[in-house]
């Protein structure tokens, strides 16, 4: 099979150019390097390049097409083929009782025609035994059992010296590719031509969609027909397939299967192979170059790739966010110690029974209720100063008087921005591009043959549990609008009961005239008769689409900005009283569902200080709270309107107004109860506007640092999030030392706009909302498969606004293991019925086929993605939810099968281990040639 690495104008001539200076490979235009060992297969047909490839003549490989290697599908209960039979190696009937051979052991042998011979070397001064070359220390082939369960810890904190940024200047292993140096001139021009074209045009082509669902099921259909016939002619065939459905014909090859069992699945947990073996059946690929690409270039993408991982590592741990254990369990093998920045610390155990109930036990008391301003956590006297848009923390108020300044880091911006153009290089790298575009094929067709083999034992296991179902098992909207979480009919009927409940109260102030309620709807000639909901003209329709203005316009019921202020604000004449009552019967449904949770977004605009504190009044006073809600706080980036209109000075007053009540209310809580007792319920932050709005900046080291930014244009999204990411991570260093609970970053990336800000959200979001525009960039798409990074995709929003239900990538990316899940985002837009996430969940499942084992592994991402507390956690996924694999999984709880989450698991760790070995390959090479020029030559005979 051909691929072509290289293709678009725009791509090919920025890729060319740095190729043909010596600055990378680049792709050949004819057929792959024959295999050794390897036949020749004849057959018809004629392979053509794609469009974009211009007058590049096709490479005529129908005649003489090579074969990659050897692909072998066994359907046996351990997930291990047979090995190839080489010149020197035992035969079949031999492999029961003799070792695998070197060639076979090693997955990345390459072609011994072009290869060196092996230097000579005594026994004492090998490494590793001699039937394995690139056994080394903290591979997985060198763990044992314990070392691979308990490796490593969840990712925590980082220090770093104080009062200055934060800075990695090594990596543990050797990550050089033939592209450094260019990063800076090559992400430079790609910013170059986002602010030129105002879309994205970094990738040649889309996915191509899967087969027709119709063709798919009369396949389905046709096969089920063949069976029931199968099954009439010898009715007994369904019970003998149940008794001998792991028997082997006999003891050599029993025998045979148990050694390579125990030679290739050494990273899962030995006290559940035997469980998993029997639940299910694997697909394997053997063969010496599996993944289907040339060394030297798995070599650059297993390199590039190990370093973006370890970029992200550095900054999930710098600002103690989480990165995925297992990820990271795989990065630590390649280094003799962990990372400087990085020390673990063990999460302590859930006191959670493994039988306990589902429900677990809150306070009967309201957290709002009854608090004492003396018992606040005392004044820690700090002193707070914003330096280059970053918080700086001294030991006392006054900063004249010999203050020192706290040991709080925070991101370096030059690093940053060095990350930021290596990342934005990596993913228009053609040999790249093209590595991780068959990864992501090879991870859809895999699930496919996984469904198709197992999709009756993962229904059976579902059926066994008692109680459990889709309806009962916990589900969170990781992705709504606080301003829109009620739907349209809900939003009408409180408008007309207060209308006939409040008619006398006053409302709002025009031009300095009290107006009540009743007058402001005579002023529009409106009673309550008169309203309906398509007077209220708040639901999205096909005008929206790809007009955010128009959009925006939806927030304004019957068009009327002043009925948006009175009912969905929380800052207005009645202090925010009509919005928390709709609130807070939002948050009775979800307690009635009992199963369902909600993560509601509220805006901070940073127009002023005292923001933080009117909204925590509004919270406190009203008692907004429920044990079904979570809340996040959104920032929009509008610093361009209040510029205009005179409001701030620069970006830094912003940032000011942001982040500095924050600081306060940590330091001392008594001056700002209100806020202390808020954000006790707040998981962290969302930067939130139309990211398709062109960007007129470059964010790179000429930018003006804030207090300088007195433009009236708007900063582009990677300065946004840089400087909220940066004073979190200050923020959250200090609530640590506290004792205080610390903020994630969640922001809306990838709905629209150009590439570079998925890179921007994969360096320092935790997770992130829509990312459509992944479908696009298949190397940012592995690396967010491989850092599972959580995404909430909203498919009923992206309809309405950027993207046509059908071609949403979302089961793509369910399939191919990413971590998605399903959000509602604004259903006075988009939803109709009370239960708007239940609606999601019903429409997707209608359109796209998804069975009742994705439904639940949806629910169960979006718990695991959602910011409640690891107590609450403990109880809906179980007490060892944190364990890697199925031994974190409760089938009670989740309904999710163990077969589906070992499945998951497994394949992660495959292609983990498929980069991760090949940068171990590369770096035992030069140690061996090493090793070879010290060894003294015999002497010669006479």
């Amino acid at each position: 099979m051909l691929f072509w690495g290289a293709g678009g104008s725009d791509t090919e001539s920025l890729w060319g150019r740095y190729c043909a200076a010596g600055g990378a490979l680049g792709w050949g235009g004819g057929a792959m390097p024959p295999v050794p060992g390897l036949p020749r297969l004849s057959g018809g047909g004629s392979t053509a390049p794609p469009s974009s490839m211009g007058s590049r003549p096709a490479p005529r490989c129908g005649r003489a097409l090579r074969q990659p290697s050897s692909l072998l599908l066994l359907l046996l209960p351990p997930p291990h083929p047979l090995p190839r039979s080489l010149p020197g190696s035992p035969s079949a009937g031999d492999f029961a009782r003799a070792p695998l051979p070197a060639s076979i052991i090693n997955p990345w042998g390459r072609d011994r025609r072009h290869s060196r011979p092996p230097p000579h070397r005594p026994r004492s001064a090998m490494a590793a035994p001699a039937h394995f070359p690139f056994k080394k220390r903290g591979s997985l082939q060198a763990a044992g059992p314990a070392e691979v369960r308990g490796g490593s810890r969840p990712l925590q904190s980082a220090r770093s010296l104080p009062g200055t940024p934060h800075c990695l200047k090594h990596f543990p292993v050797d990550l050089r590719t033939s592209m450094d140096g260019k990063y800076k001139e090559i992400a430079e021009e790609l910013f170059c031509r986002s602010l030129a074209e105002s879309e994205m045009r970094t990738a040649p082509y889309e996915f191509p969609e899967e087969s027709p669902i119709e063709q798919l099921e009369e396949r389905r259909h046709r096969l089920e027909r063949q069976i029931s016939q199968d099954v009439k002619l010898e009715p007994d065939i369904l019970l003998r397939a149940k008794q001998d459905f792991l028997k082997v014909d006999s003891a050599a090859d029993l025998q045979l299967l148990k050694e390579q069992h125990e030679d290739r699945v050494d990273h899962i947990p030995k006290d559940r192979e035997a469980l998993l073996e029997r639940e299910f059946q694997r697909v394997t690929i053997s063969g010496e170059e599996k993944c289907g690409v040339p060394f030297t270039d798995l070599l650059d993408a297993a390199k590039s790739v190990v370093k973006a991982l370890f970029l992200r590592e550095k900054y999930m741990g710098l600002s103690l966010q989480s990165f995925c254990k297992t990820t990271a369990r795989f990065l630590q093998e390649l280094s003799e110690k962990p990372l400087e920045t990085r020390s673990y610390e063990e999460v302590p155990e859930t006191p959670v029974a493994a039988d306990a109930a589902v429900h677990p036990p809150f306070a009967e008391q309201h957290p709002y209720e009854k608090w004492d301003p003396q018992s606040m956590p005392a004044d820690l006297g700090f002193g707070l100063k914003m330096v280059d848009g970053v918080v700086h923390v001294y030991t006392k108020q006054d900063l004249t008087d010999k203050s020192t300044e706290l040991d709080l880091p925070y991101p370096d911006l030059q690093e940053f921005i060095a990350d930021m153009n290596f990342l934005m290089a990596l993913i228009i790298n053609g040999p790249i591009k093209s590595f991780c575009y068959r990864r992501l094929q090879y991870l859809s067709s895999k699930f496919q043959m996984h469904v198709l083999l197992n999709e009756m034992k993962e229904l059976a296991a579902q059926k066994k549990v008692p109680h459990r179902d889709f309806y009962n098992i916990r589900k969170v909207d990781t992705h709504i609008h606080a301003s829109s979480c009620m739907n349209q009919k809900h939003l009408l009927r409180f408008i007309k009961r207060a209308m006939k409940k409040h008619l006398d109260e006053i409302v709002h102030v025009e031009k300095g005239k009290e107006q009540t309620l009743k007058e402001v709807f005579e002023t529009m000639n409106l009673t309550a008769y008169d309203l309906s909901v398509d007077t209220l003209d708040v639901h999205a329709d096909r005008n929206t689409f790809h007009r955010f203005d128009k959009f925006n316009a939806k927030y304004n019921p019957i068009g009327e900005s002043i009925l948006r202020e009175i009912f969905i604000k929380t800052d207005n004449r009645v202090s925010g009283k009509y919005f928390a009552h709709i609130i807070k019967e939002v948050m009775s449904d979800l307690e009635e569902s009992k199963y369902q949770n909600a993560e509601l977004r509220l805006s901070i605009y940073g127009r002023s200080r005292d923001e933080w504190d009117k909204l925590a009044c509004w919270a406190v006073n009203h008692r907004v709270h429920s044990n079904n809600v979570r809340w996040l706080v959104q920032v929009p980036r509008l610093f361009d309107v209040y510029r205009t209109k005179k409001q701030l000075a620069n970006f830094q007053e912003m940032l000011e107004n942001i982040f500095l009540p924050l600081y306060e209310a940590t330091i001392h809580p008594a001056q700002h109860p209100e806020l202390h007792l808020f954000l006790e319920h707040v998981d962290g932050f969302d930067s939130v506007d139309d990211e398709s709005k062109p960007e007129h900046h470059i964010f790179n080291l000429d930018s003006p640092l804030p207090g300088n930014w007195v433009e009236e244009d708007n900063p582009p999204y990677s300065y946004y999030l840089y400087y909220m990411y940066a004073n979190m991570t200050v923020l959250n260093h200090l609530r640590r030392k506290r004792g205080f609970h610390t903020f994630v970053l969640r922001p809306h990336c990838g709905e629209a706009g150009p590439i570079h800000h998925l890179v921007s959200g994969f360096m320092v979001s935790e997770n992130i909302s829509h990312g459509l525009l992944l479908r696009k960039a298949p190397v940012l798409q592995y690396l967010y498969y491989l850092a599972q990074i959580g995404i909430a995709m909203s498919p009923l929003s992206n309809n309405s606004l950027f993207l046509s239900y059908h071609r949403n990538p979302l089961p793509e990316y369910l399939s191919r293991g990413l971590m998605v899940s399903l959000s509602t985002d604004d259903p006075l837009q988009f939803h109709f019925t009370k239960e708007p996430l239940m609606e999601e969940y019903s429409i997707a499942t209608q359109v796209w086929k998804l069975s009742s084992c994705d439904m639940c592994e949806l629910a169960r991402n979006s718990v695991l993605m959602s910011g409640f507390s690891h107590k609450v956690k403990s109880y809906w996924l179980g007490p060892h939810y944190l364990k890697e694999g199925p031994e974190g999984n409760d089938i009670r709880r989740t309904n999710v099968p163990d077969i589906r989450v070992g499945y998951r698991f497994e394949t992660l760790c495959q292609e983990l281990t498929l980069i991760t070995q090949a940068v171990q390959s590369a770096e035992l090479e030069p140690i061996q040639e090493e090793d070879a020029l010290s060894v003294t030559p015999p002497p010669p005979t006479h």
